[in-house]
C-alpha cells in the first residue's frame, strides 16, 4: 500500500482508540489488527463505488443510446419514468428521483440507512449522466433498441447491485411485499411490471408495449447474470481459526443469527484430523457484500462455501436487516 495512505490509517487506528481509552497507552499490538481491517475497509468501499460508477454509466448507456431516442420504455421505476417522460414535459434525470424517493425511504427500513444512501448517491448520478452526458445513438432497429437497451440498462442495475445499491427501486419494494404475503420477489416484480407495460399500452401503442417487454426481459436476464437474482439467499458455510470472532461479529455486529458445528479438519502434511468449530448462516444478495468485508477484516484466510437458497422459513432473517 502507498506508504502516505498507510500513514492516513494509523492515524486514523490511532483516533479510535485514543477515543475509546483516552488515558490508555497505545500499543502495536492493538494498532496493527485495527489497521489491516480499515485497509479490507477501504478496499471493498473502493470496489463499490467502481462497481456503482460502471453501472451508472451502463445504465445511462441504455437509456440514451437506445431506448430514449426511440421513446421505448422498460419495467420498474425507470420504466415508470419514462413513461411519466413522455406524457409530461419533465426531464427525465428529475423523474428519475423523484420516483425512486419512496422506494428508496422504504430501503431505509428494509435494507439498512447506508444502503438507502448509496441508491440515492447512484441514482442522482444517473440523473446528472442522463441529463449532461451526450451517448451516440447506436441504431434504429426496434429489435436492437429492444435487446441491447434491455442489456445495458440491466448490466448497470447488476453492477449497481454488486456497489451495494439500487438505480431502480422497485426491486426494494418487491423484497418488501414478499416479506409481507406469500409470494416470491419475482411474482412481485412481474404483477409491478404487467401495470407499467398496460399503461405503455394505453399512453403510447400496443407495440411499443410488446418492445418493452422485450426490453425488460432483456435487462432482467442481465441482472440475473450479474448478481444472480436478488430473491435469492445465499447460505454460508465459514471454517476459519478465529470462527469464535466471526460468531460474536454476527450476533453483534450483523444482528444474524448463525449454527456452530463441530467438525474435522482432513488435511494435513502427515493426515492429521484436528477438530474445529464450523459456523453456517443464511444472508440475501444485496447483505452478502457486506458480511464477507466484515469477515476479511477478521480472518482473510476464512475459507468460505456459498451456495444458494431459494427460499427459507422461520428465523429473522425476513424480518431484521442488518445492523449499521
Amino acid at each position: 500500500m502507498n506508504p502516505f495512505l498507510s500513514k492516513i490509517l494509523v492515524d486514523v487506528a490511532r483516533n479510535r482508540l485514543k477515543k475509546k481509552a483516552p488515558n490508555k497507552p497505545i500499543t502495536k499490538k492493538e494498532i496493527v489488527p485495527l489497521v489491516r481491517r480499515l485497509e479490507v475497509e477501504l478496499s471493498h468501499t473502493l470496489s463499490e463505488y467502481f462497481f456503482m460508477i460502471i453501472g451508472v454509466f451502463s445504465a445511462g448507456f441504455g437509456l440514451k443510446g437506445f431506448l430514449l431516442p426511440n421513446s421505448f420504455i422498460d419495467g420498474g421505476a425507470t420504466g415508470i419514468s419514462l413513461l411519466l417522460e413522455n406524457i409530461t414535459s419533465i426531464n427525465l434525470g428529475i423523474l428519475l428521483i423523484l420516483v425512486n424517493i419512496p422506494f428508496i425511504i422504504l430501503a431505509s427500513r428494509t435494507v439498512s440507512l447506508k444502503f438507502a444512501i448509496r441508491s440515492i448517491i447512484a441514482i442522482s448520478c444517473l440523473a446528472v449522466v442522463v441529463h449532461y452526458v451526450d451517448y451516440p445513438i447506436i441504431t434504429n432497429d426496434k429489435l436492437l433498441i429492444a435487446i441491447f437497451g434491455g442489456f445495458f440498462l440491466g448490466l448497470g442495475i447488476g453492477m449497481s447491485m454488486r456497489g451495494r445499491s439500487v438505480i431502480d427501486g422497485t426491486e426494494v419494494l418487491a423484497i418488501y411485499l414478499s416479506r409481507k404475503l406469500s409470494v416470491t420477489v419475482g411474482d412481485v416484480l412481474l404483477i409491478i411490471n404487467i401495470i407499467i407495460f398496460s399503461f405503455g399500452a394505453y399512453i403510447l401503442s400496443i407495440e411499443t408495449a410488446l418492445y418493452a417487454i422485450l426490453t425488460y426481459l432483456a435487462a432482467a436476464r442481465t441482472v440475473d447474470f450479474v448478481v444472480e437474482g436478488v430473491e435469492e439467499y445465499v447460505g454460508l458455510t465459514i471454517i476459519s481459526e478465529k470462527h469464535e470472532e466471526i460468531r460474536m461479529m454476527l450476533i453483534k455486529k450483523l444482528g444474524r443469527a448463525c449454527t456452530v458445528y463441530m467438525g474435522k479438519g482432513g488435511y494435513g502434511k502427515t493426515g492429521e484430523s484436528f477438530e474445529k468449530d464450523i459456523i453456517y448462516t443464511v444472508v440475501t444478495r444485496l447483505e452478502l457484500p457486506r458480511l464477507k468485508t466484515e469477515i476479511d477484516k477478521i480472518d482473510r484466510k476464512a475459507f468460505l462455501i456459498m451456495g444458494i437458497v431459494k427460499d427459507i422459513k422461520g428465523g429473522m432473517i425476513k424480518k431484521k436487516p442488518f445492523k449499521d
